[in-house]
């Protein structure tokens, strides 16, 4: 009797097959296999844009109960009426978009059909860009000779009782509104900048993004470069060498947060997307400017790196370099004032 025999007459008769310590091994190693691949999934995308799916999905699956209509699988028809409801809730192209890439992000991780890439769903966003489109928002640029003022109203020196001392929270706003425009980073790229992401270079420092809003690779970050400048009051590097020294952080979060009197720090995390905002906001109140009359806000560190450097001179190209924007148009975007003027007829009018 062969062993396939033997095995099969067990079977037959009742008795338990134990099964081999080999295969109970190779099954274990496949889960915890699966459990991996469980978790790098999850870090495919940015927390951020995570939370905006599950906001997106969750109001895109209220809508569909209450229309008596199933939300996963969706029909593209289910998709196309809710976009167009949103359109007459008034809702901007940009939010309609957004719920549109949620609505196939959770159709793909589920293994359906996405309906957003039906053509019929795309006719009606694009009927809904071409009717409903306006330009988005701009924030006004952060540049020279404002920067500079505002750079030069942040306290430097704290009254102590012991005698004057520097002024943590200063140093701290000075340094990091200059590596923000020096950089041209957004607020979260900002927030999550370590120390160790910072290296040495003759001509100043190197800050490696490891993840950014166009990039979420960790493996490839971004190359961000911190020129030294002549003057002390205005160079990123001896700026956040100072920040860094005083604060006597050596790892971790760059920026993080300080007492209210601003002579000490107030814990070892970093400082949130929202109060870089504010801190940014509140250092050009220091020079009398109503950031939210004249539309300043964090990005108007990266607008203003962008408008300040095409207006020395610098290419589409050059700059994208800094920014890492991929599309040159984006760039356009930012700088379309002051390229009209060049080699434009109408200056030559003579009128």
């Amino acid at each position: 009797m062969t062993l396939t025999e033997s095995t099969m007459d067990d079977r037959d008769a009742g008795v338990p097959v134990v099964p081999d310590a080999g295969v109970v091994s190779l099954s274990t190693q496949l889960d915890q296999l699966l459990q991996d691949a469980a978790r790098f999934a999850t870090h495919a995308r940015a927390d951020a844009t995570l939370r905006g799916y599950r906001s997106d999905w969750a109001d895109f699956s209220s809508w569909c109960f209450q229309m008596g209509v199933q939300a996963l699988p969706a029909a593209p028809e289910t998709v196309a009426a809710y976009m167009a409801a949103l359109a007459g809730m008034g809702a901007a192209v940009g939010t309609i978009a957004r719920r549109l890439s949620s609505i196939g992000h959770y159709h793909r991780a589920s293994g359906q059909l996405d309906p957003s890439a039906d053509p019929a769903v795309r006719y009606v966003i694009a009927g809904i860009r071409r009717q409903l489109g306006r330009k988005p928002d701009q924030a006004t640029p952060l540049m020279p000779p404002l920067l500079f003022d505002v750079l030069d109203a942040c306290p430097t020196i704290y009254p102590g009782q012991d005698g004057p001392e520097p002024h943590l929270r200063g140093l701290r706003d000075r340094a990091l509104i200059l590596m923000g425009f020096v950089g041209a980073l957004r607020r979260s790229e900002i927030a999550a900048a370590t120390v160790e992401d910072l290296h040495e270079h003759p001509n100043g420092l190197v800050l490696d993004i490891p993840r950014s809003k166009t990039s979420q690779d960790a493996s490839k970050p971004q190359a961000v470069v911190l020129p030294t400048s002549r003057t002390p009051g205005h160079c990123p590097v001896t700026q956040l060498h100072r920040w860094l020294d005083v604060a006597g952080i050596t790892a971790g979060p760059i920026f993080r947060g300080c007492t209210p009197r601003g002579n000490k720090l107030a814990g070892a995390g970093p400082l949130t997307g929202k109060r870089i905002n504010e801190i940014v906001q509140d250092a050009l109140r220091r020079v009398d400017v109503d950031p939210d009359i004249q539309g300043f806000s964090a990005h108007s560190l990266r607008a203003g790196f962008v408008t300040y450097a095409a207006a020395r001179g610098a290419s589409d190209r050059a700059i994208a370099r800094q920014t890492r924007h991929r599309d040159l148009s984006t760039v356009a975007i930012y700088t379309r004032h002051n390229s009209a003027w060049t080699d434009n007829a109408a200056t030559t009018l003579g009128l």
